[in-house]
């Protein structure tokens, strides 16, 4: 996990993220769609879809995104919040708390 400096960039390998290319405000492609690891997206999206179906605070995270947007964007809302504490359980050696994730 130390290779990572930022929690951002773990996200981003995971492809968590949207993979947006910007110079000076302007908006350059999503050419990049495919850089970082396709099993943690995989995973981590299974885990958002478990997650939702058996926790009531990240089904309400999940019910308050999927208002505002649609289904999809939800998940990787949900998926892109358990990779960001994934990276810190690691980092920190901590256990898994819905409060601090989800809080």
């Amino acid at each position: 996990i130390h290779r990572f400096k930022k929690v951002g960039h773990f996200a981003s390998y995971c492809r968590c993220v949207a993979s947006t290319r910007e110079s000076n405000g302007k908006k350059k492609g999503e050419g990049n769609k495919k850089a970082g690891n396709k099993y943690l997206s995989w995973v981590f999206s299974e885990a958002a879809h478990f997650a939702v179906r058996y926790d009531a605070r990240i089904k309400a995270f999940y019910e308050r995104k999927r208002q505002k947007r649609n289904g999809i964007v939800a998940i990787r809302a949900v998926a892109h919040k358990l990779a960001r504490a994934v990276y810190y359980m690691l980092k920190e050696q901590i256990p898994f708390d819905v409060n601090r994730a989800f809080g």
